[in-house]
């Protein structure tokens, strides 16, 4: 009984500070009558059991605060369902552990991460790193944060921060908080595979673009000691290396240009171009442009067009550097096929294509896939001869990206390539 007496007595204190005022009143009304010369007795039982009244009495004011609490509720109230709901709403992989590394609950993100765990299961049924579980034991004794970086190499090659951090618990005034809710601790997984992918991009990208210009860099340098030494006084070697100091200065032009344009196009690849662009005129002008091209290599250019215009959303100088890849290319690698078809196709309700084929000896399977990559050539030899710079389907690729726009290719040795642009 004394007990029950014990629990009640902080919702006795919150009602007495809330009805102080009436209960001042009411005291100093039975202190009148007492000296008034009403009878002690009746004045006191009537001022206790008016006191009595008041302090059971609900409020009117629905805003205040409820003064019944459930027994059950002062003595186990859990900390952890509005913890969970704020974790569940995040869509980083996240455990709130006890302070015995059980899991008490995880999140969505977690569970396709990392598959489901039983509730109370310990983390080592699922997370096996000795890192992580090192981190998480020192952490839960060391009562501190701590952090450190975790790759999974199953399914697939993924890197997270993992961090482990104390979780504050307050005990709400007149509750208590049982002794295996006192300490939570969140594990959260950070995924960063994708920055490290462009980390190693910008590495790879450096590296090969700082090799690609080198070459000629040294070249030019070469030539011009030779010119100021050996061949100072003689003009047929003059005139043979400045027109090779020339073609290499034209190649790092070109690699320059190529640099700037993939510069640029990431810089805007977030925002899709607006205009209406009919691709007959532009297929039309990109061919036109090549007619030099193709005569020296002798491969004819031919254009299946549609009567009816073909328009998308696209920029118009975009869409011709993107033709104009794929044609060139078409006619320098196909060359011995001396034919490349250009097909323009849809229109109205279906989607717009454009399909470059060449006749030439066709590209290996394994190639395919990696054409779009920076610097990537199937021969260095066979692309540096006709002055490539590795760039060019890359371009093309990026381009495409910000028109919503995709790049099929199939070819087979021996029986050519063909390269579709579908919007």
């Amino acid at each position: 009984m004394g007990e029950k007496w014990r629990q009640r007595l902080p919702q006795i204190r919150r009602q007495v500070r809330r009805e102080r005022l009436l209960l001042l009143l009411l005291t100093l009304v039975g202190l009148i009558a007492l000296v008034s010369g009403v009878a002690w007795v009746p004045v006191v039982l009537a001022w206790a059991l008016l006191v009595i009244v008041v302090l059971l009495r609900k409020p009117d004011d629905a805003t205040a605060p409820v003064p019944v609490v459930v027994e059950e509720d002062v003595l186990n109230y859990d900390p952890l369902p509005p913890i969970a709901a704020t974790l569940g709403a995040y869509d980083t992989p996240g455990f709130v552990l006890a302070n015995d590394a059980s899991v008490l609950f995880q999140n969505r993100a977690a569970e396709v991460a990392f598959g489901s765990l039983p509730f109370g299961s310990h983390l080592t049924a699922r997370i096996r790193s000795p890192g992580i579980l090192d981190m998480v034991r020192d952490a839960i004794t060391s009562d501190e944060p701590d952090q450190l970086e975790h790759s999974e190499r199953l399914p697939s090659e993924r890197v997270f921060i993992a961090r482990i951090a104390p979780i504050p618990v307050v005990e709400p005034e007149g509750m208590s908080i049982s002794a295996d809710r006192r300490k939570l601790y969140l594990l959260s997984f950070r995924d960063i595979s994708e920055l490290r992918r462009l980390d190693r991009m910008r590495s790879d990208f450096v590296a090969n673009a700082s090799h690609e210009l080198r070459t000629p860099l040294a070249s030019l340098r070469g030539f011009i000691e030779t010119l100021q030494g050996p061949a100072k006084g003689d003009p047929a070697a003059q005139e043979r290396f400045l027109s090779i100091m020339l073609e290499q200065a034209t190649r790092m032009s070109r690699l320059v240009d190529d640099l700037m344009s993939l510069s640029r196009l990431e810089l805007k690849s977030h925002i899709a171009p607006d205009q209406r662009i009919d691709l007959k005129p532009v297929l039309s002008h990109v061919r036109d442009a090549l007619l030099p091209l193709s005569d020296d290599l002798g491969v004819e250019i031919r254009m299946h067009l549609p009567q009816e215009p073909v328009e998308v959303l696209g920029d118009r100088d975009e869409l011709v550097q993107v033709f104009e890849n794929l044609i060139e290319n078409a006619c320098k690698y196909g060359q011995d096929g001396k034919v490349v078809d250009v097909h323009l196709k849809g229109g109205g309700d279906e989607p717009a294509e454009v399909i470059v084929t060449d006749r030439g000896p066709g590209i290996p399977s394994e190639h395919v896939p990696r054409l779009t990559e920076r610097f990537y050539r199937v021969s260095v030899a066979d692309s540096r001869s006709k002055k490539g710079t590795g760039l060019g389907l890359a371009i093309v690729k990026h381009i495409l990206t910000r028109h919503r726009a995709r790049l099929i290719v199939r070819s087979q040795v021996g029986e050519g390539s063909e390269f579709t642009v579908r919007f």
